[in-house]
């Protein structure tokens, strides 16, 4: 019990491949010349309370509809399979209306806590202590934050090809991460 830095480490890379806030950068680039400007401080501070909030009661809302934690893991686990399969083969399964304004709404869900993230946090809390979850969504969230504030920047420095190449390495990984998710909790709920 406690903060435990492998768990810290492996929390926030899962988090970050989910958030995929680099290979989002196009996006915000796109709602950047849209509508002019984007609430990085207002858009990373509502993301950070939606996923602290979920972590906190996400269990008990899926307790109400009857669903238990190994089940919500299992589904969480296919959502970042796809996902994973999605920034490594560059196509696109799940397709979303695009986003009018940029301020809450299209940056703070559901680009930076969207479903996929959503459904990470609790398959994660049914393998990790909550304060290293808790560690782990503050670090990604001072991270999604320089992104936000240093987007045009970081696309002039490494540029498309450098975006693309980003998604495909954090893609693979994400895909061991559900293999190992799925295998870990489908014991639980087959038991």
């Amino acid at each position: 019990m406690g903060l435990n830095f492998k768990e810290i480490v492996t929390a926030t890379m899962v988090l970050f491949a989910v958030i995929d806030i680099i290979g989002s950068i196009p996006i915000i680039i796109g709602l950047r010349k849209k509508v002019g400007h984007i609430q990085s401080e207002k858009a990373s501070i509502v993301a950070m309370l939606l996923m602290i909030l979920f972590l906190f009661v996400g269990v008990q809302i899926l307790n109400l509809i009857g669903i238990d934690v190994y089940s919500f893991a299992v589904a969480g686990s296919f959502v970042i399979f796809f996902l994973a399969i999605e920034m490594i083969l560059g196509i696109q399964l799940y397709k979303e209306d695009s986003p009018k304004t940029a301020s809450v709404v299209p940056l703070a869900f559901p680009l930076i806590a969207g479903a996929g993230t959503m459904t990470t946090i609790l398959s994660l809390k049914a393998e990790f202590q909550t304060i290293n979850i808790v560690v782990a969504i503050i670090v990604n969230i001072i991270f999604v934050y320089a992104v936000l504030k240093s987007s045009s920047k970081i696309e002039r420095l490494i540029g498309e090809g450098g975006i693309s190449v980003v998604r495909k390495i954090f893609g693979v990984i994400l895909l061991a991460i559900a293999v190992k998710l799925f295998a870990s909790n489908i014991q639980g709920l087959l038991n």
